[in-house]
Parts: structure tokens; sequence; C-alpha cells
């Protein structure tokens, strides 16, 4: 009798390819950030991607930032990947008691007090290119301070394609 396969993918790697994959259906030109989160039985509870609000059309919508001009400015309009995964949830908040952020993008500071206040236990992350910035800062202090755990996960060079 055979045995079982034993070269499938880590948890943290399918998820946080799951993520990537919603990343990919962000309309922004310049950042693309996917989230996953999934319950401490490791079933997908929800996905989220940044992207415009509901209602709001992608084609109309400004996608640039320009400086002093919040009116015009992306950073204005868009809701990020986590709040999306987690708005985007249609079960009760309970559900997400100790689960697990797989966020394509380290969270920033609003993300970080939302993944507080839905419950998410850990926070799996793939990229963290504001690590020295203020608000980079913020999030880990907000995690720290509440007990949330957050580490990076590197994949295979070939597992996002």
């Amino acid at each position: 009798m055979p045995g079982k396969r034993s070269d499938v993918i880590s948890w943290d790697e399918f998820f946080m390819r799951v993520a990537f994959a919603a990343s990919l259906r962000s309309k922004d030109p310049k950042t693309q950030v996917g989230a996953c989160i999934a319950d401490v039985n490791n079933r997908i509870l929800s996905v989220g991607y940044n992207g415009t609000p509901m209602g709001i059309g992608d084609d109309e919508f400004p996608w640039g930032s320009p400086e002093n001009d919040p009116l015009h400015d992306k950073h204005s309009y868009v809701v990020h990947a986590e709040a999306n995964a987690i708005l985007n949830y249609r079960g009760s908040l309970k559900d997400m008691q100790g689960a697990t952020m797989y966020v394509t993008l380290f969270p920033c500071q609003e993300c970080a007090k939302m993944l507080v206040q839905a419950g998410i236990g850990k926070v799996v992350y793939l990229d963290d290119k504001y690590h020295d910035t203020l608000g980079a800062q913020i999030s880990r202090t907000a995690l720290d301070s509440c007990g949330v755990s957050y580490r990076q996960v590197l994949l295979p060079e070939d597992a996002l394609r």
C-alpha cells in the first residue's frame, strides 16, 4: 500500500497564496494587497483586497496620490485588504476569535486596530516594506499591547507565480 504524499504545501503557504490571489483583484495600479482570514481549524473565513468602497466605480476613481489634494488622492477612498476581509465576512465576529490574518503587506496602524477589535489573534505577512515608518511602529505597538502575534512568512520563489 502506497504512503501518503509528503510534499504538500504548509498551511502558511496555502493561505498566503489565497491572499496573494485576492491581491490580483485590486485595481490599484501601484499597490495590490490581499488578505485571507483563517480560523483556528484552518478554514477560510473571508478574503479581501484593497479597493474602492462598494458603489464607487473603479473607472471614475482617482488612482493617483497628488500632494495636498485629498479629494483626488486614492488614500482618501481605498478600503484596505484587511478591512475588506473583515467586512466581507457574513458570520459572527465570535468566529474570528484567535483567527489568523494572512496579508501580503504588514498592516497599517488603522488596520492593526481593526484586527484587534475583530479578535484576530495572529498576523502572518509577506512583505513589510514600511517597517521603519512611524505607522508601522504604531501598528506593532498596538498588536504587541493587545497580545496579537505577528510574523513574516517567506515563500519559495515560484510560490506566487
